[in-house]
């Protein structure tokens, strides 16, 4: 498994009405064990995701069912592989 960090930027106009199904959606992924931490950026211009998945082709599958992403908010997306190491939720090895 390998983690994801997943940045979003928002088409404005469309968010306020899709951010209910895509929060619920995205709790469903949390309490599975898929998302760490979730939540939009303080000015409002989109959003990160870290996602934990088996490899981006099943994020990318994943992600590709998110509310936003069927309903057009998603202006654009970018995916970054992450490599945790310190961290209260970070696994001691």
């Amino acid at each position: 498994m390998a983690w994801y960090l997943v940045e979003i930027r928002y088409v404005q106009e469309k968010v306020a009405d899709v951010r209910p199904r895509h929060r619920e959606w995205l709790s469903q992924h949390s309490a599975e064990g898929r998302v760490a931490v979730a939540g939009p950026l303080a000015d409002g211009s989109g959003g990160l995701v870290l996602w934990q998945a088996e490899d981006e082709a099943a994020l990318e599958e994943l992600i590709g069912k998110d509310p936003y992403q069927l309903e057009g908010v998603v202006a654009e997306r970018s995916i970054r592989e992450y490599k945790p190491a310190l961290g209260a939720w970070v696994p001691q090895v």
